[in-house]
C-alpha cells in the first residue's frame, strides 16, 4: 500500500509563494505518474499539475508559468512551488499517486490534502 503525506498549505497574500510537498512511503520510481490536485468549497476537484516518472510535466492552463512541480527521488518526495499566487487559487490540495498494474490497470492514491488559503 502506497502512503502520501501533504505539508506545506498555509495563508498567504496574493502575490505570495508556498511550497507544498508530498512524501510517499514507497519509491517514486515505483508510482508511474504523481501529481497535484485541488478542489475549492463547492467546487470538484481539479488537476493541478503532473509529473511521470521519466520526467514529463503537465501544468492546468491557469498555473502555467506559476507553479512547477518537481520531485526528489532520494527523498521520494514530490513538490509543487506556487508563485504570483491568486484567491483563485484557493483550495485544499491534494497528492495523487498512479500505478499502472496488470492488463491496462490502474490504483490511485491519495493524500489527505493541505489547505492552501490566498488572501489579503
Amino acid at each position: 500500500q502506497v502512503q502520501l503525506v501533504e505539508s506545506g498549505g498555509g495563508l498567504v497574500q496574493p502575490g505570495g509563494s508556498l511550497r507544498l510537498s508530498c512524501i510517499t512511503s514507497a519509491s517514486i520510481f515505483s508510482i508511474n505518474a504523481m501529481g497535484w490536485y485541488r478542489q475549492a468549497p463547492g467546487k470538484q476537484r481539479e488537476l493541478v499539475a503532473t509529473i511521470t516518472s521519466g520526467g514529463h510535466t503537465d501544468y492546468e492552463d491557469s498555473v502555467k508559468g506559476r507553479f512547477t512541480i518537481s520531485r526528489d527521488n532520494a527523498k521520494n518526495t514530490v513538490y509543487l512551488h506556487m508563485n504570483s499566487l491568486k484567491p483563485e487559487d484557493t483550495g485544499v490540495y491534494y497528492c495523487n499517486g498512479r500505478i499502472r498494474v496488470g492488463l491496462g490497470g490502474e490504483i490511485n492514491y491519495w493524500g489527505q490534502g493541505t489547505q492552501v488559503t490566498v488572501s489579503s
